[in-house]
């Protein structure tokens, strides 16, 4: 049988300044969600990252 070994992503604390309508925004939509700030802010830098044209 596997073993089950729970690994911990290696993630960097980092520091963002926000306008507050936009952070007003963000919280509202992670509400609608139902997950952290983090986890938004992350999921979007990904699907922009993962749509962003070669050479933008």
């Amino acid at each position: 049988m596997e073993k089950f070994l729970p690994k911990k992503p290696e993630k960097e604390v980092i520091s963002m300044r926000l306008s507050l309508e936009l952070l007003a925004e963000v919280d509202r939509r992670a509400a609608e969600f139902d997950i952290s700030r983090n986890e938004l802010i992350n999921q979007c830098i990904r699907f922009a990252l993962n749509h962003m044209e070669k050479g933008e």
